[in-house]
């Protein structure tokens, strides 16, 4: 009976969205520390000729985390030099390039529909991967260049790929392993390098925590600039646009439309996962962003506050993030008593995955008013 299962299924989704993807996000914090406000920049224009390039993709944090803390060691920097290279470089795709931009200002490469692109510069030496959005196209696509493509995940394995399989208690150990094979591969190229002068600046890394803060300041951190902004009529509400890239639209379009209708009309978008990097591409990361895009009471308010009008609050996992930023403005009242209240909604224009069916799910059902595709 179709009623039944779409009610289990929410409760299910609610189960993901207030339980595991936000129990996910704690415990990384906890972790790896919590994210911070960072400038970095996005788009393929970060990778440098003269270095060692290597690209992250996926979504697992424990691979990552160890990739960039193996990447800045002096031994392995040591060794890129010897092996020609300037130095190693670091670029991250889809929710991984959102989770070490946050917490070290890691540059974003791209989003899901750029990882062939990068590939196709001739300068990426490596490209590693966990599990999720990855194409089954990027093993032969590296096979026809140098490109190390190497594979982490026991839940995954890919053709064309050398499996180097992480384990957490030997995880800088063997995210050393792969940076070795990464500058092994640096004096292999043999093609011309064609990377795009394409890089634009963002400012990245809020949380629900910091959001207060920022709002508030130290000693006063607090959601009532918020809050009073919506109440004084200077913000019509708040949208969090999230989700995937769709080879059935021009790349990215569908993301940074929205995000300028919205902020013409004088509503504050949140952003993460592939999102979060379409946004940043087109310049919407950075405070300046509220000047030319934004309607009178973004302007205002982004100015005051010195934030950007698109807020980047990590990966797809962070979404859960939102839903805490949604009840602390229940919580710090005036605007309803519940979620249902406020004058929100969430929107995944270009979603292509089944986890995005399950997020608008627990989205909905936690009151917001939700639109997939």
């Amino acid at each position: 009976e179709h009623e039944s299962l779409v009610l289990q299924g929410v409760r299910a989704a609610l189960a993901d969205g207030w339980g595991g993807s936000m129990i996910a996000s704690e415990v990384s914090d906890v972790l790896f520390r919590s994210p911070h406000w960072v400038r970095s920049q996005a788009n393929l224009g970060i990778l440098e000729p003269d270095c060692v390039n290597i690209v992250v993709h996926g979504h697992e944090a424990t691979l990552s985390e160890m990739i960039v803390a193996a990447a800045q060691s002096k031994e392995l920097l040591d060794y890129a030099k010897e092996k020609g290279a300037q130095g190693i470089n670091l670029g991250g795709i889809c929710c991984t390039a959102n989770e070490i931009l946050m917490r070290h200002g890691i540059s974003l490469l791209g989003n899901f529909l750029q990882q062939e692109l990068a590939i196709a510069t001739g300068v990426v030496d490596a490209m590693v991967v966990d599990v999720q959005c990855i194409f089954p196209s990027i093993g032969e696509l590296s096979h026809k260049y140098h490109t190390e493509f190497i594979s982490t995940s026991p839940k995954a394995r890919f053709d064309f790929a050398q499996h180097i399989e992480f384990d957490e208690t030997r995880g800088l150990e063997i995210a050393k392993q792969i940076v070795r094979a990464a500058v092994d591969a640096f004096p292999k190229r043999n093609q011309r390098a064609c990377v795009p002068d394409l890089k634009t600046p963002l400012v990245a890394g809020f949380t629900a925590e910091n959001i207060h803060t920022m709002l508030g300041g130290r000693y006063r951190p607090s959601y009532r600039p918020l809050n009073d902004g919506v109440m004084t009529g200077r913000l019509r509400g708040v949208v969090a646009i999230v989700g995937c890239n769709n080879p059935k639209m021009v790349h990215d379009t569908s993301h940074v439309a929205m995000a300028k209708e919205l902020l013409a009309n004088d509503v504050l978008v949140a952003v993460t996962g592939c999102s979060a990097v379409a946004d940043a591409k087109a310049g919407l990361l950075m405070p300046e962003a509220a000047e030319e895009h934004g309607g009178q009471g973004i302007q205002e308010i982004c100015r005051a506050v010195g934030i950007p009008p698109v807020l980047h609050l990590g990966s797809c996992v962070d979404i859960s993030r939102i839903l805490t930023v949604l009840s602390n403005m229940v919580k710090e009242g005036g605007l309803g008593d519940s979620i249902a209240d406020l004058p929100v909604a969430g929107a995944a224009p270009e979603w292509m995955s089944e986890k995005a069916v399950a997020i608008g799910f627990y989205v909905v059902g936690s009151g917001v008013f939700t639109v997939l595709g």
